[in-house]
């Protein structure tokens, strides 16, 4: 499926035998550029994703690093990151290693409230995941988050995790009962009760800082333009580089980014980033437009939301060394955000880009999925729908999802649940309508909470999206 070193070469920027005789020595150079930007871009796509929410926490919100930054209601549309789940309360904190390790102390889930969490590296490589499924059981405990290198006495009673980049963060899902004003109050005063504080301070550590961001637009989709080399950049001189990723050094050195020198593009080279950025971009999306692997059969339209050659890597932190699938990463980290250590476990997702016939998702049109009874879930479900173009949430609508949490969803007779997607609600079914913008395409994601082994053994299936006509 992954094919973009072949594509690169022989459709975009190949030069023949007979052409590059025939090119001067700056054009040659301009061409190199264009390629290698084209794999810079496929290859830092996680860093550059990470850096994008770094860089909006900085910018738009009084969120500082080591600190946590949250969203004190379900996300809408102002929250641009990659395919969020707007039926949880987010909790992200961003930490910094660079001054000692860090820990992460989460509270044990009671009848207050309850986590999903995943804690990952800067290239979003997951250390583990959290909460009750994670590996704390939900339990709660103190993770020790360690930086590169480290050889400093390990303290008894931590969960420790070994980082081999000095920034990440935890993505903290507190879970909802529901969408009631209560309900929410109740998860966020649960996920206030995360710590985040130095080692070094752990005698006595100082109080967390949070900060809501639910009225920013916080937007931290892909630009494919140069602005992208520039986070890139920033990235380079933040964190070390990795053995498995030296290659890149000089790859990157002759786009002008090199550890420890100002990246200072000219206007010639700027408008070649520009070009290779755009041709990156095409690239990935022609991909995405060829679908990712089906799951509950070879034609159903649900695909799973990685690659599984890039779900084992990065469970194993890529220490295979006969496997490094960075297009298949490249490509993931460009429409969704975080790694997950045991995916299945705590949740799962599904992905449909085509309705039955498949037809791409159009915003103009009117949709029905039948969710089948006895959903295999012991938390919950929920479909959401994105912006095709920017996999984030449709700006300006309403509300961006439908999931087993809203208790005022209308049931068929034999317990199934019928959600319709399009610019209108059908008559009298808006408590199960999820809008779509009538201008733009879309794309859905259905996610399963504490799945359980009927899923993965297709006993429960989802049928596919179909057309219905305007009611």
């Amino acid at each position: 499926m992954f094919r973009f070193v072949v594509v690169v070469c022989s459709v975009l920027f190949f030069i023949s035998p007979a052409s590059s005789q025939t090119r001067s020595p700056d054009e040659s150079d301009g061409q190199l550029v264009k390629n290698r930007a084209v794999e810079a871009v496929i290859w830092g796509m996680p860093a550059v994703n990470y850096d994008l929410m770094l860089q909006e926490m900085l910018s738009k919100t009084d969120g500082k690093v080591n600190g946590v930054v949250y969203w004190g209601h379900p996300l809408d549309w102002k929250n641009q990151t990659l395919t969020p789940n707007p039926d949880a309360i987010y909790f992200m904190a961003f930490f910094d290693t660079k001054d000692g390790p860090i820990v992460l102390d989460l509270p044990p889930g009671n009848k207050s409230g309850s986590f999903n969490g995943n804690i990952v590296t800067a290239w979003q490589v997951p250390l583990e995941d959290a909460g009750l499924l994670g590996v704390d059981k939900g339990a709660g405990g103190k993770f020790l988050i360690l930086p590169p290198g480290y050889t400093g006495k390990v303290p008894a009673g931590y969960i420790v995790l070994r980082s081999d980049t000095f920034g990440g963060y935890a993505l903290i899902r507190s879970n909802l009962h529901s969408h009631g004003d209560a309900d929410v109050e109740r998860s966020v005063a649960y996920g206030k009760r995360v710590k985040v504080y130095p080692l070094a301070q752990a005698a006595n550590p100082p109080a967390t800082v949070f900060t809501d961001a639910k009225d920013v637009i916080f937007d931290s989709t892909i630009h494919y333009d140069a602005s992208f080399f520039e986070h890139l950049n920033r990235f380079v001189q933040a964190e070390p580089w990795l053995d498995r990723d030296r290659i890149m050094i000089d790859q990157l050195k002759s786009l002008g980014i090199e550890k420890g020198k100002p990246f200072n593009p000219g206007d010639a080279t700027t408008k070649q980033l520009d070009t290779a950025a755009r041709a990156a971009g095409a690239l990935l999306e022609q991909e995405y437009d060829a679908g990712l692997p089906p799951f509950f059969s070879e034609t159903s339209r649900w695909t799973v939301p990685a690659v599984p050659e890039l779900v084992k890597a990065a469970a194993n932190s890529f220490s295979d060394p006969n496997s490094y699938p960075v297009d298949a990463r490249g490509l993931s980290y460009s429409y969704a955000f975080v790694g997950i250590k045991h995916l299945g476990a705590g949740q799962m997702y599904l992905i449909s880009i085509r309705d039955k016939d498949g037809d791409s998702f159009d915003g103009s049109k009117s949709y029905r999925l039948r969710v089948p009874a006895d959903a295999p879930v012991r938390q919950y479900w929920s479909v959401t729908a994105y912006d095709r173009q920017t996999h984030a949430l449709i700006r300006n609508m309403p509300r961006a999802s439908r999931s087993s949490q809203i208790p005022e969803l209308q049931k068929n007779a034999d317990g199934s649940i019928d959600i319709f997607f399009g610019p209108q609600a059908p008559t009298g079914k808006d408590s199960n309508w999820v809008p779509t913008d009538p201008a733009r395409k879309f794309e859905l994601m259905f996610r399963l909470y504490a799945p359980t082994k009927a899923l993965f053994d297709k006993q429960w299936v989802l049928p596919d999206v179909a057309k219905v006509a305007p009611q």
